[in-house]
């Protein structure tokens, strides 16, 4: 009797862990590949009912007429199929020496129905390798685990309908409900066996480890950090940090038959004795030494991102306006970083004010120098690693200290550089407060491996079209770019601004110009020059950027204008009058970071709020004529890629712009302004005398 519990305890252990002990979970183990010619060798794994995992497979590749074979009767023979290869082709096969190969089954063949699989010739008839699929078997597929319990003293009401493990690392919480009150509540997990303060963060569906949120009956997808697995926690919680308590729980079953992570870990480890987990995408790493501080940036950007990290502008809070940051992002040319130091005296772009620079605006702008020294820098498999080192006290007036004694107020942001290589608009930043304790003992390090893989990404809302050969006037006023759906998430992309112009209520549309015919354009862009983030006079040029306030006399010499401003005695460019401010803003409550959470524009458009000043909106004549090239673009005279394109036609029609793909590489002006800017960049970071 004992002898067959034990048996039977090990055949399930076997069918639960389906893999080996060591390495990561690759699904249901099938069975090694019996071996009868041309070295055919391997493990066979089922990832879900569609598709086969080999790993560590070998062959020879000397077959003549040789495929994955599979067939679900009797024995390997000519009654089967051929399984496309991992390209999914259905050539013969080449040599493979150890490969990890993922076969996706032809439409309309399951795994749970086949008998086997093999590697066979069909020429000669013969199997070099096979295994056979065992009676019932069952793939992994999403599991379903049941809702989320509300705790029963708990204060506040949370509910979902039934969480389901889509794989290994990732589940989905349906129709989720909380209301947002308390001050430090976070998605959960852990072992044990009820949930406890040893538990864990999980990063939101967004990637931030911020308290909740209100959520309201929304499908919330969320993946445990640092490449951990459902067989690595017992439980899942809302869980309230403050009052160390659930608000609501469930238990995971042990040994969920589910498919394999879609991503895996990252190698990356951090050699610095203090570690901070600033976002699952973005982590931070320091080390004090003497009066310096030696600080890794460790981020997964795209090309053309940026990083940034610095000291906030409040002592007491984490606040980006006053900011010392270090803004780093990778030359994949080059192979080598920059990490430049700018100071944030308003939340724009980096623009002239009254003869003086202002916005976002490295310190050689203000007459100061570069106080960072990048030490190394990597980008592997998308993660980028920049390591930099600056005194712990200010090296000038517009730096700010790094405290060791007590707590040290941080901000980080990540996003695109502009045209002009300088950061544009953040797409991931905290709402919550960056709280480090720079010279902490022990070391503090809540950091977690970096996962890689595709996620899924929003499609950006549909462009609009103002093509009615009616429409002789055009209303331009501001308001949020959109986010992800926005201006952000058109193609080909470019860097994203904090407002976008509105035309006719619609979120920078491609309008329509017939040459020959005389328009006015109402611009409401503002009209307070000393403003850095809310001064926009309309211009029209060739160039698909703006932002000509931003370049130097001999990049504006070289930008052809078409409306909007004029060169004055100085060669300057001077704007036309920009119009009284109309601006739409998003409700107080709402979180910028969400826009990309609606499905629509419109539906986006219905929750902004307008606010217009008095006055009437500037006008200005809008005369296209044959001189004019077929594609131009409505700019901002201060900010860059803030507008859209105009065609201009000889007659109107549909979707003329599913045919028009302009790139969106700099213009000359542009490309000289950017080189200029690099230059004085690199002179700034060559070594200097202390």
């Amino acid at each position: 009797m004992f002898i067959i519990c034990l048996t039977l305890l090990v055949l399930i252990a076997q069918d639960c862990a389906s893999q080996d002990d060591e390495g990561p979970y690759r699904g249901k183990f099938i069975g090694k590949l019996n071996s009868y010619h041309h070295q055919v060798s391997g493990d066979v794994y089922a990832v879900d009912d569609l598709t086969v995992l080999l790993v560590n497979f070998n062959y020879d590749g000397t077959g003549e007429d040789t495929f994955f074979w599979a067939g679900d009767s009797g024995r390997p023979g000519p009654q089967g199929f051929i399984i496309p290869d991992e390209h999914g082709k259905t050539n013969i096969l080449e040599r493979y020496n150890g490969a990890e190969v993922v076969l996706r089954l032809a439409e309309g063949k399951r795994l749970s129905r086949l008998r086997w699989l093999a590697v066979y010739d069909v020429g000669t008839q013969n199997a070099f390798g096979d295994v056979y699929v065992p009676d019932e078997f069952d793939p992994p597929a999403p599991r379903s685990l049941g809702p989320l319990a509300p705790a029963p003293s708990a204060p506040v009401v949370v509910s979902s309908k039934s969480v389901r493990f889509l794989d290994a690392n990732t589940f989905l919480i349906p129709e989720f409900r909380y209301d947002g009150s308390g001050e430090e509540v976070y998605f959960w997990a852990g072992v044990g066996p009820q949930p406890s303060a040893r538990g864990f963060i999980v990063p939101n569906e967004h990637g931030y480890l911020e308290p909740l949120r209100a959520y309201r009956g929304e499908d919330v997808a969320l993946e445990l950090p640092g490449g951990r697995t459902v067989f690595e926690v017992d439980w899942l919680a809302v869980w309230d940090a403050a009052e160390r308590r659930a608000l609501a729980s469930l238990l995971v079953p042990d040994a969920l038959n589910v498919p394999p992570a879609k991503l895996r870990t990252h190698p990356h480890r951090t050699r610095l004795p203090h570690c901070k987990q600033l976002h699952r995408d973005y982590q931070v790493a320091w080390e004090v030494f003497g009066n310096q501080i030696t600080i890794e940036l460790a981020a997964q950007i795209e090309d053309g991102e940026y990083m940034a990290f610095g000291v906030s502008g409040n002592e007491t809070r984490s606040q980006m306006l006053g900011a010392d940051v270090a803004v780093a992002y990778f030359n994949a040319a080059l192979q080598q970083a920059t990490v430049a130091d700018y100071n944030v005296t308003a939340v724009a772009p980096c623009v002239q004010v009254l003869g003086r620079w202002a916005g976002v605006c490295r310190d050689e702008r203000g007459g100061g120098l570069n106080n960072n020294q990048v030490f190394s820098s990597s980008r592997q498999d998308g993660l980028t690693v920049v390591t930099y080192r600056r005194s712990l006290q200010p090296d000038e007036a517009m730096d700010l200290a790094w405290r060791t004694e007590g707590v040290q107020y941080a901000v980080w942001a990540v996003g695109r550089l502009d045209a002009l290589g300088e950061p544009a608009y953040h797409r991931l930043y905290p709402r919550a407060d960056v709280a480090l304790r720079l010279a902490a003992a022990p070391p503090a390090d809540d950091c977690f491996d970096f996962v890689i893989g595709e996620r899924a990404s929003v499609r950006a809302w549909e462009r609009a079209e103002l093509f009615d050969p009616a429409l002789r006037v055009f209303r331009f006023s501001l308001g949020p770019a959109g986010g992800a759906r926005g201006l952000a998430g058109r193609e080909p992309r470019a860097a994203a601004p904090h407002l976008a112009w509105y035309v006719n209520g619609q979120l920078a549309p491609d309008l329509q110009l017939r040459r020959g015919l005389h328009y006015t354009f109402k611009v409401s862009g503002g009209n307070e020059p000393h403003s850095a983030a809310l001064y926009h006079p309309l211009v029209v040029t060739s160039e698909p950027h703006g932002g000509l306030e931003r370049l130097d006399d001999a990049a504006q010499r070289a930008v052809r204008v078409l409306a909007g401003a004029r060169p004055t005695r100085r060669a300057r460019l001077a704007p036309a009058p920009a119009g009284p401010l109309c601006l739409a803003t998003r409700p107080p409550e709402a979180d910028p970071r969400l826009d990309g959470e609606f499905a629509t524009f419109r539906a986006y458009n219905r929750t902004l709020r307008w606010s217009c000043a008095p006055g009437d909106p500037a006008l200005l004549a809008i005369a296209p004529d044959t001189s004019w090239p077929d594609i131009v673009y409505y700019h901002s005279f201060t900010h860059t890629d803030m507008g859209g394109r105009i065609f201009v036609v000889d007659k109107h029609r549909r979707n003329i712009a599913r045919g028009a793909a302009p790139s969106l590489t700099p213009s000359p002006a542009l490309a000289l302004a950017l080189a200029l800017a690099l230059g004085a960049l690199e002179h700034a970071l060559l070594p200097r005398p202390r």
